[in-house]
């Protein structure tokens, strides 16, 4: 078995969705794995990990609505604002949705579907530097 870490950084300009399917991509592919999985975890509270659809980019929109409606900003039962209205929401938000994910890598490639892209969810109004780190496990 062979193993092989990397770091993402990835800078956000506030809240939506942002691919890093390709930037997996490469680190799978830096690594020689042919067979296995590549672990991604983002090492943060206030955004998360998500695989969606990566072709029409409206599903996004929707999902980032859906999500400003879920979890609403300035709730009076909030009782963490110190950092401001939108950081108790995406705390939630986060919890709703995913901190890592695992994909199979067959080929030498990650094994998603055609329509599915990875995407760091950014929760925070405001821009980020947003670090993650993926892990491949194989042969």
């Amino acid at each position: 078995m062979k193993t092989h870490t990397d770091f993402l950084q990835l800078p956000t300009r506030g809240q939506g969705t942002y691919e890093i399917t390709e930037d997996v991509a490469r680190i799978v592919c830096a690594s020689g794995v042919k067979t296995g999985t590549a672990t991604v975890l983002i090492q943060h509270t206030s955004a998360s990990l998500i695989l969606y659809e990566n072709a029409d980019p409206t599903a996004r929109v929707d999902l980032e609505e859906f999500f400003k409606r879920l979890v609403p900003e300035n709730a009076s039962y909030f009782r963490h604002t110190a950092e401001g209205p939108d950081d108790m929401p995406s705390h939630l938000r986060m919890v709703l949705t995913r901190s890592s994910e695992v994909i199979p890598i067959v080929d030498g490639l990650l094994a998603l579907g055609t329509w599915q892209g990875l995407f760091v969810f950014e929760h925070r109004r405001a821009p980020h530097r947003r670090r993650l780190v993926v892990m491949i496990l194989g042969e």
